[in-house]
C-alpha cells in the first residue's frame, strides 16, 4: 500500500503542471469543443501486478501529456476501497489525436507491458455536458493547487 500513497503525492505535483497546461489548452480549444473526444477507461488490475502497473501508467500518462499536443488529459485514479479498480479520464482534441496517440511508442510500450496485468478493460465514450465550464473548473483547481504550496 505504500506504493499507492506515493502515487497520490506524485499526482499532486503532476496535477499542478497538468492543470496549467490544461488551462492554456482549453482556452485555445473553446472554439473546438464539439470535436473533443472524451472517454473513461475502466480497468481491473491483477493485484499481484498493481504497483508495477501503476508505475507504467504514470509514465505513459505523463509522457503522453508532454509529447502529444492533441492529448488534453490522461488522468488516472483508483477506487479507495479497491485499488485494483482503475479509472482513466481521457480527453483528446479530436478523434485524429486519439488515433495518433494509439500509434506512439510510449502507448505501444504501455499496452504491451501491461497486457498480462489487466484483468478487464471497458472503454466508455463520453460527451461533455458543459464544455465551456471546463475552463473555470481547471482554473479553480489550479488556484487551489497553488494555495496548497
Amino acid at each position: 500500500m505504500q506504493q499507492l500513497s506515493l502515487i497520490v503525492v506524485d499526482t499532486r505535483l503532476f496535477l499542478k503542471y497538468f492543470l496549467a497546461f490544461l488551462l492554456l489548452t482549453v482556452t485555445n480549444l473553446s472554439a473546438q469543443t464539439n470535436e473533443l473526444m472524451i472517454r473513461i477507461a475502466e480497468l481491473e488490475i491483477d493485484s499481484s501486478y498493481l504497483a508495477e502497473y501503476n508505475n507504467i501508467l504514470k509514465e505513459e500518462s505523463r509522457v503522453s501529456l508532454q509529447l502529444e499536443p492533441g492529448v488534453i488529459a490522461i488522468f488516472p485514479v483508483y477506487q479507495k476501497q479497491d485499488p485494483t479498480q482503475i479509472r482513466i479520464l481521457e480527453v483528446y482534441a479530436n478523434r485524429e489525436a486519439y488515433e495518433s496517440h494509439l500509434k506512439t511508442p510510449h502507448f505501444l510500450k504501455y499496452k504491451s507491458s501491461t497486457l498480462k496485468m489487466v484483468k478487464s478493460l471497458k472503454l466508455v465514450e463520453m460527451n461533455s455536458i458543459d464544455p465551456e465550464g471546463m475552463k473555470e473548473i481547471f482554473h479553480k483547481l489550479n488556484q487551489n493547487t497553488d494555495a496548497q504550496k
